[in-house]
């Protein structure tokens, strides 16, 4: 069975509380805050990217279990903001680790289901017998223009899996994904910050689906939300992963663990890899875990997981930092720091 060999997140330490954005931008901005339910967001260091927080995220996966680099046959990196338009990310996350040369390396994009489109990759290419371990990325240093709802909650962070089918700490029991033509987010080439469709982005585009990939997936396990420990679904702001997974019929407890959004932000490609990490660090033999992303334009990826008595035996889960411990390490900045942190402002040449 395919599964999930060992896991590592990281989120950079520094904060933003959405109230000091709200300051900056009047009235209108507290309301903004108040509805998403995000109280701080995560903000990169001047020296920290998506490239970085890949790495972070791979070195700590390794750490909590022993994988001989030179059988990670695949990287793939899902991002919205990769550092470079012209050169892979994922070429230099196989170099810090030491896994080149690689089989396979790819960068991908599908808004913030482009770490789960990587996962279902290295499964195919675990199952198929062309490599022993892949690994798969989410993570992203999101964009928000000033001002713009989206600034509230576009944060920092990322996660990262590697994919086997040798004593999985978590075995993939299954996957589908449910896509449509639905443009409710979009960011043209050359563009410095995404434009949005704003209610649009609920409905039809995140709730239909996300409902549809999830539907699709109890229907095909023959399962029903009951079933289930645990459940992430992608979390742009604190409401929508809320609503949807009650209409679903899954309860606030399944979800509370993966929920990270209310204190991290909306790290596009590494949310739902997040609140995953989140989920196998306090998860315990036998759990069950219900996994559906969201990528705006659109698509969903669904996922049952089954965690087996390895995660107790063959990992250590306390060599990295938890998905709580890295919410817990933080420095709060003001507008300005996060302005300048964030390239809105720039030293005059």
């Amino acid at each position: 069975m395919v599964g999930i060999i060992t896991y590592g997140a990281y989120i950079p330490r520094f904060r933003i509380k959405t109230e000091e954005i709200a300051r900056v931008w009047g009235a209108n901005g507290a309301e903004i805050a108040a509805g998403l339910g995000v109280k701080e967001k995560a903000v990169p260091d001047l020296d920290e990217d998506t490239l970085t927080i890949s790495v972070n995220a791979a070195r700590f996966a390794l750490e909590r279990r022993s994988v001989n680099p030179d059988e990670i046959g695949a990287i793939y990196v899902g991002s919205e903001s990769h550092p470079y338009a012209v050169k892979p990310t994922a070429a230099t996350v196989g170099e810090a680790i030491g896994a080149t040369p690689v089989m396979t390396a790819a960068d991908y994009e599908f808004a913030c289901k482009a770490g789960t489109a990587g996962i279902q990759t290295c499964m195919g290419l675990v199952k198929s017998g062309m490599i022993k371990y892949g690994i798969a990325i989410g993570a992203d240093v999101a964009q928000g223009a000033p001002g713009d709802a989206l600034e509230y909650t576009a944060a920092a962070g990322g996660a990262a899996f590697v994919i086997g089918d040798k004593d999985p700490i978590a075995e993939i029991n299954h996957t589908c994904s449910f896509t449509t033509d639905t443009p409710d987010f979009w960011r043209r080439e050359g563009q410095g910050y995404p434009r949005h469709g704003g209610r649009f982005s609920g409905e039809p585009a995140y709730f239909k689906h996300i409902q549809g990939a999830a539907k699709m997936m109890l229907e095909y396990m023959g399962t029903k939300p009951s079933d289930y420990d645990y459940a992430v679904f992608h979390q742009p702001n604190a409401k929508f992963p809320r609503n949807v997974s009650a209409m679903l019929g899954f309860t606030s407890e399944q979800i509370k663990p993966g929920l990270a959004v209310p204190r991290l932000g909306n790290t596009y490609s590494g949310a739902v890899p997040v609140g995953l990490s989140a989920t196998l660090d306090i998860a315990k033999p036998g759990d069950r875990i219900f996994v559906t992303s969201y990528g705006s334009g659109s698509g969903s990826d669904a996922f049952d997981i089954t965690v087996t008595d390895k995660i107790e035996t063959l990992i250590n889960r306390k060599a990295a930092p938890s998905v709580e411990d890295l919410l817990n390490h933080k420095k709060y900045v003001d507008y300005a720091v996060y302005a300048k942190h964030k390239g809105k402002i720039v030293r005059a040449a």
